[in-house]
């Protein structure tokens, strides 16, 4: 396997910031990179910053009169317009709005273009995967779309098929909406189920713009309280398959840590230990399906902004690098040392929950009297047919 893989990172990111007591506290992102070089992971794979993306970036998803109010409230955040959903409990205004989440677009597409350049086989950009974000509104803490973005500059580029794989514990709906009728987009969505939890789209019915797009559009909805055995369990009966038949020459992934037992958004029970399992068949998928391995890895959810996201999404980074780290190994005490200056919590010990994550291959057969098999059921009869595939 190549070992050229690329981290995106400016400190500038940190900026996107929507205030005191917001769930998405920039911090998780310092914490992240800190913990990136205690392992000295950033000497394994480039780092690079990107320029922000423009306005004609910017419009390959967004609305120019969208673009134009994010401007807005970037210069004046008391004079936010609400219609366009930024200065919202969810999403308020702040100085430099624009700026920073156009940044975040930036490198997400940065990275898109030097994987198609093949000036990298793998890239990471943690600060992404806002998914959220629609062409012509913000939602659930998502400004600029980056994960959509990076797409359509590689479909700009010329890329035929475009795989896109959501693990994050909230629907993808934004990336969802871009594509919803372009057969050379496959998305695919495990999250919690639609009536327990924002942001209500992601059924297993939604399956793409009848004709050229159905069957583009793939929605797991994960019971609440699904732990590590059934959202593997999930992953491996829906998304090998789909990538398999579509054969993309880029994967894109979301990674979402908020999936995770601690989160105190969602109502899944995930450990880190299985996040990083899906994580590493992503990168073997990536290996196995694209041309050249071509994997674009993105963050996006995760509020348990010490004990998970940190970890979670340095093992990301790790993967990426082809230098993984030993869950049980020891976190560097000069990192804890920063969490506790930082945050004033202590930090956790190790890489991993203690977990050996187990799942039964759906090849073994299902159970029709359990929930999360039902659900699985439920996406493979409504798309698998769609795509020519066995349900």
């Amino acid at each position: 396997m190549s070992s050229r893989a690329l981290l995106m990172w400016d400190e500038a990111v940190t900026a996107y910031d929507f205030g005191r007591g917001h769930p998405m506290d920039p911090v998780r992102l310092t914490l992240t990179m800190d913990l990136v070089r205690a392992y000295g992971l950033d000497a394994a794979l480039e780092v690079a910053a990107a320029r922000p993306a423009g306005d004609s970036t910017l419009r390959l998803v967004h609305r120019e009169d969208y673009v134009a109010a994010v401007r807005a409230a970037s210069a004046d955040p008391k004079a936010a317009d609400q219609a366009y959903g930024l200065g919202t409990l969810d999403d308020p205004a702040f100085a430099g709005m624009h700026e920073a989440s156009a940044l975040i677009a930036g490198q997400s597409v940065a990275a898109a273009e030097a994987l198609w350049r093949g000036e990298a086989d793998h890239a990471v950009n943690f600060a992404g995967g806002l998914h959220h974000a629609m062409p012509g509104a913000a939602a659930g803490f998502c400004v600029y779309n980056d994960a959509s973005l990076a797409i359509a500059r590689l479909l700009e580029l010329g890329a035929e098929r475009v795989a896109y794989v959501d693990v994050d514990v909230h629907h993808g709906d934004g990336v969802q909406a871009a594509f919803w009728d372009d057969p050379r987009v496959l998305t695919v969505s495990l999250h919690e189920h639609p009536r327990m939890l924002f942001p209500g789209t992601g059924w297993p019915e939604e399956t793409g713009e009848t004709g050229p797009g159905e069957g583009g559009a793939v929605n797991v909805a994960l019971p609440a309280g699904t732990g590590d055995e059934g959202w593997l369990r999930a992953f491996h009966a829906v998304v090998p398959e789909l990538l398999a038949d579509f054969r993309p020459q880029v994967l894109v992934t979301q990674h979402g840590a908020d999936t995770h037992f601690e989160d105190p958004l969602a109502h899944l029970a995930v450990s880190l230990d299985a996040q990083r399992a899906v994580q590493e068949a992503c990168h073997t998928l990536a290996h196995e399906y694209t041309e050249e391995g071509r994997w674009l890895a993105l963050g996006g959810g995760g509020y348990a902004v010490v004990d998970v996201v940190p970890r979670s999404w340095t093992h990301l980074v790790a993967i990426a690098a082809h230098r993984p780290v030993d869950p049980a190994s020891a976190i560097p005490e000069e990192w804890r040392n920063e969490v506790y200056a930082r945050t004033r919590q202590p930090g956790p010990w190790r890489m991993t929950d203690g977990r050996t994550p187990v799942w039964r291959d759906w090849s073994e057969g299902y159970d029709p009297a359990d929930e999360l098999d039902r659900a699985v059921l439920a996406t493979r009869r409504a798309v698998f047919p769609l795509r020519g595939l066995l349900v």
